[in-house]
């Protein structure tokens, strides 16, 4: 689904009086509080959706397939989303 479907989508299913460029605007403001909040540490809950974290993986050694050659993976931070029981239940 692009970012314009769920616009429609949304306006359609939730019978809000926004327009496309108002709901736009409401995901994009999401999609920032979301990063900043991950970005400063912290978690994020949506009731009934899930909850997005950051994952810390520690740096490790893996191997070059090209040249067989043992390399050093850089350790790093990425988000990671864990869904609610009641998002899985919905699903399934």
């Amino acid at each position: 689904m692009t970012k314009a479907e769920l616009i429609d989508a949304l306006i359609g299913a939730a019978k809000i009086d926004l327009t496309k460029a108002q709901t736009a605007a409401v995901l994009d403001a999401i999609n920032s509080v979301l990063a900043d909040q991950l970005k400063a540490g912290g978690d994020v809950t949506l009731p009934g959706l899930g909850k997005f974290a950051i994952k810390q993986t520690a740096e490790r050694t893996g191997r070059n397939p090209a040249t067989g050659e043992t390399i050093t993976i850089a350790a790093k931070r990425a988000p990671k989303f864990t869904a609610a029981k009641a998002f899985k239940d919905a699903v399934a």
